[in-house]
């Protein structure tokens, strides 16, 4: 009978085998490639870390480019979580008049297309002197993270049972309170999730630093890796662009396999929600 069950579950085993190297395969190719000789690249001949050096050495230096992600990414992560957090809280526990109507408001912005608000925004980060700062792209990168988070928050507050909240309450911590010490920790999956995927949005993202990011030594690692690859006579470097592609790709995946527990459960708890 073990082997009966063992052999039943194999078509499942060769799915899943098969999807991890169809997802797989294009970052161990990045990575062979970023490695292996390739002519009009800086590893033209044999195996070694050419495109690496030339990447590290690009105008103002890797570690700038990749602090200036860590800095986007991480107030990104910050201001996602903690507004979602006190606005699903907000919108799963406190009846106002118009709950319903500006939950449908803040979803409707997953409706208009990203490339559409970074004009309107720009002129708006002009007017407030936040234009080529990071603080001004965290905030762009936040406003557009904050619905699918807001809904997020509020489906997994909308799974804790009220009887927690009111047994603090009834205990003599104030609604803060019963957040912090008693809510929080019960939607930590959910909110692991959306500073997760807030963090890989930011880290990747391209198109709002190209419009809001004029100063290169202000630029994120994916702006310098694509300002990189274009080489003289419009040719492009391969190399350092996989390169570039390893470095960009090594913190979103070790950050998934850290927490990638907590990302499931977050998501599940939406689904069981739904």
């Amino acid at each position: 009978m073990k082997q009966l069950r063992q052999l039943s579950r194999t078509p499942y085993y060769v799915l899943t085998g098969g999807l991890a190297i169809i997802f797989l395969f294009p970052l161990v190719w990045s990575a062979f490639a970023s490695v292996s000789p390739q002519g009009g690249t800086a590893q033209s001949e044999g195996f070694g870390f050419g495109n690496y050096v030339k990447l590290m050495n690009y105008d103002a230096g890797l570690p700038t480019y990749i602090l200036n992600s860590v800095i986007v990414s991480g107030l990104t992560v910050i201001l996602v979580a903690f507004i979602s957090l006190l606005a699903g809280y907000a919108f799963a526990r406190f009846e106002f008049p118009g709950k319903n109507l500006l939950f449908l408001m803040v979803l409707a912005i997953l409706m208009v297309p990203y490339a559409t608000l970074l004009v309107p925004l720009y002129v708006l980060l002009g007017n407030l002197g936040l234009t080529n700062s990071l603080v001004g792209l965290s905030l762009v990168l936040t406003m557009y993270q904050l619905p699918f988070s807001i809904f997020m928050m509020r489906i997994s507050f909308e799974a804790v049972p009220t009887e927690l909240e009111e047994s603090a309450l009834v205990d003599g911590t104030g609604s803060l309170g019963a957040l912090w010490h008693v809510l929080t920790p019960a939607v930590m999956p959910g909110l692991i999730t959306i500073s997760l995927y807030a963090f890989l949005a930011a880290w990747n993202d391209f198109i709002a630093p190209l419009i809001l990011i004029n100063d290169s030594a202000l630029a994120p690692l994916p702006l310098a890796v694509a300002n990189l690859r274009q080489q003289a006579m419009g040719a492009v470097d391969y190399g350092v662009t996989e390169a570039g592609v390893v470095v960009l790709a090594l913190p979103c995946v070790l950050l998934f396999l850290v927490l990638q527990r907590f990302y499931i459960k977050g998501f599940m708890s939406g689904a069981l929600k739904g």
